[in-house]
């Protein structure tokens, strides 16, 4: 027999029965918490419901089938026509029957009746206020009505576009109905276990008014304020709101809403501020994730009315201590996206394996500097800045990689449980620092002198180093798949991905260093040789022309292949056809099936052979490689076939070193009138021949990884398709779903618990791929700080609404804004201002279309920086929530070397 309805209590009531409020009022009365009797009508009963209805299932499709499904005039519509349906249709007789000996249970006396949504208070999406809730229900008819007035909340226009938004199916979305003996509750309140605002975890925020808490949460009454001390109850402050007005049962049912007399009395007294925080420590402990709690209070006990997660919150790296400081890995690398869990543990192999430099050895399991929050790498700060030298040297290090977390670093140094270390820890610090940096320095000075002295030999050097890391891990590959069977063969390719990627920063740091640390000195260098005014970076506008067009740049190098192969399409007439009537993702397939014009498909062959193993978000070895799908690449060679020869890469390259040229002159000039200046003004071009030879190698180290990662991938999906053909996965790239250790230590006997493992991660990344913001630093103790960039120009002198970031590329354009979350589909027109999160190498042919660049994270010598540079395109970048400030068609002005952004349109 199905079942109706499910006491509190009832071991069996799960979220597909009952929903996620019921299942935490159940979880909360079965662990002794002072819950309010009560009982709930299930999703069953619901679907019985809609099922009986005569012709309610096929109305509710039809009305969800017209015009723009996320659209307010459409759910407006919809919800209309369903709730009406609703309400003139009876309740089952059996499910009323079952309601009504529940309710009897209860004493008939006054119930609150609220929906329950199998899609609401989940773990990870919060849908609180999307239904209804009826308050002060008396009577046997009036719960009934209630009940069918809940079942059609699930149908109001909010919740329906709410369900949309977040990609939750309406046919996953049944509803049951919490029904709850009513607490005549002198006080009541929400208590948020963790500060909201702040995401402080050592900090608890009451709201409280008289009455009942529907004023409160509809927003009918200012309430008490009040920030108490998670340890210890302790109130840190606290706001008297007004309570002009409460919320109380009627004696004749339902409730009403009475005036009251304003006089400066708190609702809740310091002692039951210490009870709620006592108890909220309780419901937090029990959910292990901070709580937004409902309570009421009647003649001094407290009741829990409800809870859920509070999901506005970025989460803690685990075990986090509340006084570290975390950077985001992904911030520094223009990635904001989540990672897979093997594309960490990569990460962690490169990162660990680098101390072998300074002469240390760290397991990349255990690595102390490196933490997990939402499935993203965190970079541990806090030791560093009590580093007497790292406390000096960090913040400058920022301002290159991040001006925003820079800024973020000089507000926490002013916090006083940041402070130094204590001087004999500092000393003892500070010569452990010192002779780690003379180890590497014994290695590095040299090759710096002989890369300053003869650039070009320094860049075969390492260019051979590129070449034996790569080669190495192919012998490696090549030993693994060698191995008989299939789960030998994973776990040795999983142990050549651990020594590939630990030996990957002692093979290439060496070298790559010289390069690239005097390149970016040099910079400055040469701004203040020329007495030039400069940017937060200490690098001046005309000394960043230097860097246009710089050679042997693997990013550049890369965009002229693919300009190549425009070319080899452009000159075979059947393959110009095959792109001008065939879409990209046509295109894909045709190139699968070997069936495009031979030309074009040498040519692409060609390219992906160089450049098929990188792709957006390629920093993470889980994410898709060009060679695996080339759509994206494709769209882009179809708007590179209507590109004019000025704006085609050899043609802006040409420009860029021709721009370069005459920087250098111009700021010889500059030296020449200077004291000294004849020296001066040779000091100047050697340093700029010293720079444009270096410098390219600042995208060579990554590009080099990406190669080795491209290795380790296609032997991975090919274990990992070797596992799909036993019946263990169920997709050849859920293997990047797995951790290193597991995959390491694989045996026949732990096949069995893949799949669960992988359906539990892939569904943790892709709630967090949902995430609309993702901060820069975090602090242990729950902190997010999401701006603070260093402003170049005086706020008050700028027009209203001008947005303000770091400069990285001169100039100035105006044009009109074009947000893009995915180079592929972008859109981008001649033109447009490119807005995005942040870049990487697979962004870079948009920036040949693009007017200007704007992102939210990088700094001077991040990826889209140097591109914008090499390309001449102004750029500004740390830009806080740019994608969501400036929208697509708005006309502004971007200022690349003041760092300034105007809204001329909007």
């Amino acid at each position: 027999m199905p079942t109706w309805t499910m006491a509190f209590g009832d071991p069996g009531l799960d979220l597909p029965t009952g929903g996620g409020k019921a299942v935490n009022l159940g979880r909360m009365t079965r662990s002794g918490f002072p819950v309010p009797d009560g009982f709930v009508v299930t999703t069953t009963a619901y679907r019985h419901a809609v099922a009986a209805t005569t012709g309610l299932a096929d109305l509710i499709d039809a009305a969800l089938a017209e015009g723009d499904p996320t659209g307010p005039a459409t759910a407006e519509s919809a919800s209309r026509a369903i709730r009406a349906a609703f309400r003139a249709a009876p309740v089952p007789a059996e499910v009323a029957e079952a309601v009504r000996a529940a309710y009897l249970a209860l004493d008939e006396g006054p119930v609150a009746v609220r929906s329950s949504a199998t899609a609401e208070d989940l773990p990870d999406l919060s849908f609180a206020g999307q239904q209804d809730t009826y308050l002060g229900i008396v009577g046997e008819a009036a719960v009934l009505d209630a009940i069918r007035d809940c079942w059609s909340s699930l149908w109001t226009p909010r919740a329906i576009v709410y369900r949309r938004r977040n990609l939750v199916p309406d046919a996953a979305a049944a509803l049951a109905v919490v029904i709850q003996r009513l607490v005549p509750a002198d006080v009541s309140g929400v208590l948020f276990t963790a500060n909201p605002l702040t995401g402080h975890r050592g900090q608890m925020v009451l709201d409280a008014t008289f009455g009942l808490g529907e004023a409160l949460v509809s927003g009918q009454v200012e309430p008490d304020h009040v920030v108490a001390d998670a340890a210890s109850g302790r109130v840190l402050s606290r706001t008297v709101g007004a309570k002009a007005v409460a919320t109380v049962v009627s004696p004749t049912g339902g409730v009403t809403t009475e005036t009251r007399q304003a006089s400066g009395e708190s609702a809740v007294t310091d002692s039951q501020v210490a009870a709620l925080v006592a108890l909220g420590r309780r419901v937090q402990a029990e959910y292990a994730a901070p709580q937004d709690i409902e309570w009421a209070i009647h003649d001094g006990t407290i009741h829990l009315l409800q809870t859920r997660a509070i999901t506005s919150l970025y989460p803690v790296p685990d075990g986090a201590p509340p006084d570290s400081v975390w950077l985001s890995f992904g911030a520094v690398q223009g990635m904001l996206a989540p990672m897979t869990p093997l594309g960490r543990d990569a990460i962690r192999c490169i990162l660990s394996g680098g101390a072998s430099v300074f002469g240390h050895t760290v397991d990349e399991r255990t690595n102390p500097y490196l933490g997990v929050a939402g499935e993203r790498l965190w970079i541990r700060l806090d030791r560093l800045l009590r580093n007497p030298l790292g406390r000096r040297g960090a913040p400058e290090f920022l301002r290159f990689v991040d001006p925003s977390a820079a800024a973020i670093a000089d507000t926490l140094l002013g916090e006083h449980w940041l402070r130094p270390l204590p001087r004999a820890t500092s000393r003892r610090v500070a010569a452990q620092t010192a002779r780690d940096l003379a180890r590497f320095g014994r290695v590095a000075v040299p090759r710096i002198a002989r890369a300053l002295a003869r650039p070009l030999p320094a860049r075969d050097r390492f260019d051979d180093d590129i070449d034996d890391l790569i080669a190495t891990a192919r012998e490696r590959e090549a030993d693994a798949a060698a191995q008989a069977e299939p789960v030998a063969r994973l776990a040795a390719r999983a142990r050549a991905l651990r020594a590939d990627l630990r030996g990957a920063f002692p093979t290439l740091l060496p070298d790559a260093a010289p390069l690239v640390a005097p390149a970016v000195v040099m910079l400055r260098v040469l701004s203040e040789l020329t007495d030039a005014t400069t940017d937060g970076h200490g690098v001046s506008p005309l000394a960043m022309e230097v860097t246009r067009a710089i050679p042997r740049n693997p990013t550049t190098e890369m965009d002229l292949t693919l300009w190549a192969v425009a070319e080899a399409i452009r000159a075979d007439p059947e393959a110009t056809f095959a792109f001008q009537a065939l879409t990209p993702t046509e295109l894909a397939a045709r190139y699968a099936a070997r069936r495009l014009p031979d030309g074009a498909q040498a040519a692409l062959d060609a390219f992906l052979t160089a450049y098929g193993m990188r792709g957006v978000g390629e920093i993470d070895l889980g994410r898709p490689r060009w060679r695996e799908d080339p759509t994206d690449l494709l769209q882009t060679l179809t708007v590179y076939l209507d590109l004019p020869e000025d704006a085609a890469p050899p043609a802006v390259f040409r420009r860029g070193e021709q721009a370069a040229a005459v920087a250098v002159e111009r700021l010889a000039a500059v030296a020449s009138g200077m004291p000294r200046g004849h020296l001066r003004a040779r000091t100047v071009r050697w340093l700029a021949s010293r720079i444009r030879a270096l410098a390219g190698g600042r995208e060579q180290p990554k590009f080099a990884v990406v190669q080795v990662m491209g290795v380790i991938r296609e032997g991975l999906l090919a274990s990992g398709a070797d596992l799909v053909a036993l019946g263990v996965l169920d997709r050849p790239d859920d293997v990047f779903f797995l951790h290193l250790s597991e995959l390491t230590g694989l045996t026949q006997a732990s096949l069995g618990g893949l799949r669960p493992a992988v359906e539990a991660r892939r569904a943790a990344w892709s709630t967090e791929i949902r995430r609309a913001r993702v901060p820069r630093v975090l602090v242990g103790d729950g902190r997010a700080f999401h701006e603070g960039v260093a402003r170049t120009a005086d706020l008050a002198d700028l027009p209203p609404g001008t947005l303000v970031g770091s400069p990285v590329s001169p100039g100035v354009v105006e044009g009109l804004v074009r947000v893009v979350h995915d180079p592929a589909p972008s859109g981008l027109q001649p033109g447009e201002i490119l807005v995005c999160l942040g870049t990487d190498p697979a962004w870079t042919p948009l920036f040949l279309t693009a007017g200007g660049l704007i992102t939210e994270v990088g700094g001077m010598m991040t990826h889209g920086s140097v591109v914008a540079r090499e390309y001449g395109i102004p750029a500004v970048v740390g830009v806080d929530a740019a994608t969501t400030r400036l929208v697509t068609g708005q006309r502004i002005r971007v200022n690349g070397s003041v760092g300034t952004i105007e809204l001329l349109e909007d």
